[in-house]
Formats: C-alpha cells, sequence, structure tokens
C-alpha cells in the first residue's frame, strides 16, 4: 500500500502453531509453539500529539486515544487490544508518545493461530519502539498477556504471547509455562512438512467452555491437594503419581485432569523425539494429543474432529491434531514432502462431504516471531 510510506516504522509479531501441549499452559505445563510467517503488521509515526490514533486495513473504524485516559477504551470495539496494550505498557513505567498506527493482520481471526497476541505484541513493540526504547521481548510477551487477561478480561495462558514475541525462525520452543524456561528445539522434520488448516468454523462458545474448563482444572487441582499438599499445579503431578491419586476424582473433572496430567508427559517426550530426529514417536504423540482433547478435555467438536481424522485417513500423513483453544479453528497435519498438494486436495474434499462447507489451507513457514522495520 502506498500509504504505508508515511509511516516510520513497521514492526510485525507472528501468530502461532503449538506442535503438541495443548490446554495445559494455564496449568502449570510445558508447550511446544513456534513462530509463523503469519503475521500482524503495524504501521506507526509519531504525531506530536497526545493521542493514539488507530487505523486498520481491512476495516473502516477509526479510533483515537486519549493517552491520558487509556484506562476508559475497555469496550469500544477494535480499540480494547491495542488500548488495552498500550495502557499496561504505560502503567508498567514506560513512556508513550502520540502516534498514528495502521493495523494490518494477516493472521485469520478464529483460527487458533493467535491474531490477538499477535496484534498485542506487536502494538506493544511498536509503541516501544516509536518512543525511542529498545524493548525486552520477553517483557512484552508478560506485558500483552496481563493486558489479555486484566484489560480485554480473556483468561489466556501465557503460550500465545511468548511464542509470538520469543519465536526464532525453523525452531520450535519448549516452554515451561510455571517458570518461563525456556529452550529452542530445531523444528526438522526430516520427510515430513507441517500442514495448516482451517475448519472455518466460528467459535462463539469458546470463551464461555474456555473458562468452564479451567474452573474444572482448577477444582481438580484443590482435590488432588488434598493427597499432595505441596504440588502448586497439575502440571506438577507424574502420571504414577496422578494413579495413585486419581480416586479423589470423578466423571468430568477425572476426565479433564487426566488430558492434563498426560498431556505434560506427552510434550516431554516429543520433544525428546524431535531432537533425536524420531518423526515416527514424535506423529504418535500428536494423534495421542489430539484423541485426548476430543474424548477427555472435549474441546475439538464435530468440524476439527472431521478435519484431524480426514487427514490421517490419507497416503502420506502420520499426525493431525486441534491446535488452540477449539470448537473451531485449525488443525495441523505432518504430511509425506510431495504429497501436500494431493493432501489439500483429497482432505477439502472429504471435510466438505462431513460438514458442508469448506476447509482452508495457510502456506507458511516457521519465522521469527518479531521483525522491526524501519521505514523513514
Amino acid at each position: 500500500m502506498e500509504k504505508e510510506k508515511q509511516f516510520k516504522y513497521a514492526v510485525s509479531a507472528a501468530g502461532r502453531i503449538n506442535l503438541i501441549g495443548e490446554h495445559i499452559d494455564y496449568c502449570g505445563g510445558k508447550v511446544m509453539p513456534a513462530a509463523l510467517s503469519l503475521r500482524n503488521t503495524v504501521y506507526i509515526r509519531p504525531n506530536g500529539s497526545d493521542r493514539i490514533n488507530l487505523a486498520w486495513t481491512d476495516l473502516p473504524a477509526r479510533i483515537s486515544l486519549e493517552i491520558g485516559r487509556l484506562n476508559d477504551y475497555r469496550k469500544v470495539k477494535y480499540a480494547d487490544y491495542p488500548a488495552g496494550v498500550a495502557y499496561v505498557w504505560q502503567q508498567a513505567g514506560h513512556k508513550l508518545i502520540g502516534c498514528d498506527i495502521l493495523q494490518d493482520c494477516a493472521v485469520p481471526f478464529g483460527s487458533g493461530l493467535s491474531s490477538s497476541a499477535a496484534i498485542e505484541v506487536s502494538t506493544m513493540v511498536a509503541l516501544a519502539t516509536v518512543a525511542g526504547e529498545t524493548p525486552d521481548l520477553r517483557q512484552i510477551a508478560l506485558l500483552s498477556q496481563k493486558a489479555e487477561n486484566e484489560y480485554c478480561g480473556v483468561n489466556c495462558g501465557i503460550m500465545d504471547q511468548f511464542a509470538s514475541a520469543m519465536g526464532k525462525k525453523d525452531h520450535a520452543i519448549l516452554l515451561d509455562c510455571k517458570t518461563l524456561d525456556y529452550e529452542y528445539i530445531p523444528l526438522d522434520l526430516g520427510d515430513y512438512e507441517l500442514v495448516i488448516a482451517n475448519c472455518n468454523k466460528p467459535h462463539a462458545l469458546v470463551e464461555s467452555k474456555y473458562n468452564e474448563r479451567r474452573a474444572e482444572v482448577e477444582r481438580a487441582l484443590e482435590l488432588l491437594q488434598q493427597v499432595y499438599p505441596s504440588i502448586g499445579c497439575l502440571a506438577d503431578l507424574t502420571p504414577d503419581l496422578f494413579e495413585r491419586a486419581k480416586h479423589v476424582l470423578s466423571g468430568k473433572i477425572l476426565d479433564r485432569a487426566t488430558h492434563v496430567v498426560y498431556e505434560c508427559a506427552r510434550v516431554a517426550e516429543a520433544a525428546e523425539a524431535l531432537k533425536a530426529g524420531n518423526i515416527g514417536r514424535l506423529a504418535q504423540l500428536i494423534n495421542a494429543s489430539h484423541d485426548s482433547l476430543s474424548k477427555l478435555y472435549e474441546v475439538t467438536g464435530r468440524e476439527p474432529d472431521a478435519l484431524a481424522y480426514a487427514a490421517r485417513t490419507q497416503e502420506g500423513c502420520i499426525a493431525s491434531r486441534m491446535i488452540g483453544a477449539g470448537f473451531g479453528g485449525c488443525t495441523i497435519s505432518l504430511v509425506e514432502k510431495g504429497r501436500t498438494d494431493a493432501f489439500r486436495e483429497n482432505v477439502g474434499r472429504a471435510y466438505r462431504e462431513a460438514v458442508g462447507y469448506d476447509a482452508s489451507f495457510y502456506d507458511t513457514s516457521i519465522e521469527d516471531g518479531v521483525s522491526i522495520t524501519k521505514l523513514s
């Protein structure tokens, strides 16, 4: 766009996939995300005023935020996320200057690829950059999560913002969500590549079901602490310890806790498999993750199940699972190189026959989380 040339900086932050480790980040578990080439880009310039003026490439809205009253925009459609990160950044003691911002998001909304984290991280980095500050990306991740939790009212874990800010090209991040210790693991899949598919189901139920699941695992933790008072989160339990104590749980609470404990174990094993180049074992773990999300955690739904299980029937596909909050969104699949075109065509046809509408497939790669480009 010609207008982009008028801005001083272009700051982008990535959407993300999560190779394995779903619905355990808020239980203190380890996850394995990676940053995508699908990104939100913020074009920014100083304007010499006391306002942050917001515009979007794909929306007609134009909103002006007064820097002295950033707490007042919590319920303003489209403005809440940019206003939230600006407010949290300001409250953390950082300088804000008046600026014009143009948001350009290539991360599909509602896809489970975390467009919200990409918007939060890129906006906060842009606000820091235009004010002359070199941001600490780890702090950016934490403050972006705080903005989503406390300003926007979404009770998310740290994984999305951390991956968006700290992602590294051609690497996954093994992230301990309790301690924020992390390790980069080369994402070398050998003869296979990742294919991302979107089931294209609007997932309006996600937030209520997400909060319901959080309440269920918090209840499970309370009950298990009667047996193991020293544990601080479900991720503290090995499968062996869990099996000795699970008699205090029943019904859905037992199912939810079982998913969390065994998913944490799958992540640890998947990290070792990836390091060893054992892609066959990694595939088994990815499949087991989806099956657990479907049967025990019950967050997949008809469409993600249809997409994942259709994928697994295709020649050359060795793994497929839902990623993200669920009830819609995306799957990732491990597909043999050279078979991806046929995979997309065949899975697309099977999915359309199963649910009545089309899936979308994205061409993407694993990239750095944040990029800052000076334009003028």
